[in-house]
């Protein structure tokens, strides 16, 4: 990790943690065509329980690995878990556009807690370019809103417990590693997500075709789990929140690479807006940063 720029760090993480959760969730979109969503959940989530392990103890931590249940990292995950619950159900029940929509507040509700609980000052500047990129991932998302329902309210709750989870994970202690952390987010779902499936699913015999689906979904929400952690660990909240958003941008490949759906004018705008107020707040937090060493 040293050998990547401080001032980069934070936001290349969230970059690489938004396109791990779109391949993730590209791949579940595929198999809840023909199981239900929790059941596909459950899967994952044992894919990826059977991916983590041997990592971590590829790794060396098998001395750690009673971390997994240490507090602070429960407290973490199981908001992971509830906002799981809710956005998986959301994203079956509408159109992807508006739980993406919808989505997209999770960096502005982060950035209020950051302030308030952690005193980080954002800046009126920061501030509109992270509006922006807000304006921006709408503008990619395009939401129709048809059908308002609980089931927006139930992607509004994804948001919320999403931000909730990461303020939550700036308190974990500096000597969790990371992949514990990622490693335990899976555990907490896997065994919420069976739950959820025995109360109120019937199972439904998966096809080969749904487990490798499972398989490397599970795999890519470990890199999703760990990075996005990390993100929040190494860079200021006011920093990385923003790319976040970017989470619309990897959708947008999804779409034109899995689903040959391409983007319209409309949404390659919201994209270049997405990218430009990012590469903005990172260039100010640079300059800030010189500044500060000069003095």
């Amino acid at each position: 990790m040293h050998f990547i720029p401080i001032a980069i760090r934070g936001p290349l993480f969230m970059i690489l943690s938004t396109g791990s959760y779109v391949v993730n969730d590209t791949m579940m979109k595929l198999a809840t065509a023909g199981l239900p969503p929790y059941e596909v959940l459950f899967l994952r989530g044992m894919a990826a329980t059977l991916w983590g392990i041997p990592l971590l103890l590829s790794l060396g931590y098998a001395k750690q690995i009673p971390l997994i249940l240490e507090r602070r990292v429960l407290q973490r995950n199981l908001l992971e878990l509830a906002a799981i619950l809710c956005y998986v159900v959301a994203l079956a029940n509408m159109q992807i556009a508006d739980s993406t929509a919808l989505g997209q507040i999770t960096p502005l509700l982060m950035l209020i807690g950051s302030a308030v609980l952690f005193g980080e000052r954002i800046g009126g500047l920061r501030m509109v370019l992270i509006g922006l990129g807000f304006v921006g991932a709408v503008m990619v998302a395009q939401p129709t809103m048809q059908g308002i329902s609980v089931y927006a309210l139930l992607a509004l709750g994804n948001a919320a417990f999403a931000a909730a989870r990461d303020l939550a994970g700036r308190r974990v202690a500096a000597d969790v590693p990371g992949m514990i952390v990622a490693i335990s987010a899976v555990v907490v779902v896997l065994v919420g997500s069976g739950v959820a499936h025995l109360m109120s699913e019937r199972w439904v015999m998966p096809e080969m075709h749904h487990l490798l689906l499972m398989a490397g979904a599970g795999l890519f929400l470990i890199f999703g789990h760990f990075f996005i952690f990390m993100a929040y660990r190494v860079g200021p909240a006011g920093v990385v929140a923003p790319f976040y958003y970017c989470f619309t941008v990897w959708a947008v490949i999804s779409g034109l690479v899995v689903f040959q759906q391409f983007p319209n004018a409309l949404a390659i705008s919201g994209i270049l807006l997405v990218v430009a107020s990012g590469l903005t707040i990172v260039s100010l937090d640079e300059r800030r940063r010189r500044l500060t060493v000069v003095a």
